[in-house]
């Protein structure tokens, strides 16, 4: 089995933002006030949908699905105590296209879910995570 390591560099800019990426690669901004870009916590959100987005995105091309619309809002609960982690996150899918229907798209929510989104499958294995599925 191959091993990827991946690398990043973050590197401080003012207060409590950073700005950061792979070595020579573009870089995004994550700021711990949530003032000038989202913050840690809620970067970590748009890393869990925009993974479990790119899986679903592909399987239903694979699917023949032409997607018009893929949104996906995510909520994550978090703990009152330190470490304020997050004990649950909600997603919720926004999906139209020709050819979907809900077979097809709880399918691919499913398979990323479970399978490939590893994002998702980085964080606590006792996160509750659920779902929701609206088709357009």
């Amino acid at each position: 089995m191959t091993i990827e390591t991946k690398r990043v560099t973050l590197v401080w800019r003012d207060g409590l933002a950073f700005e950061g990426g792979e070595p020579g690669g573009p870089t995004t901004r994550i700021d711990g006030d949530n003032t000038t870009a989202p913050g840690p916590m809620l970067t970590l959100l748009l890393a869990a949908a925009s993974c479990t987005g790119a899986d679903v995105a592909a399987m239903l091309r694979k699917m023949r699905v032409e997607l018009r619309e893929l949104r996906i809002e995510a909520q994550g609960d978090r703990r009152e105590l330190e470490p304020r982690r997050y004990t649950a996150i909600r997603l919720e899918y926004y999906v139209a296209g020709d050819g979907l229907d809900e077979a097809k798209a709880r399918r691919a929510i499913d398979l990323s879910l479970e399978k490939y989104c590893s994002v998702i499958h980085s964080l606590a294995p006792d996160i509750t995570l659920s779902y929701g599925l609206r088709l357009g």
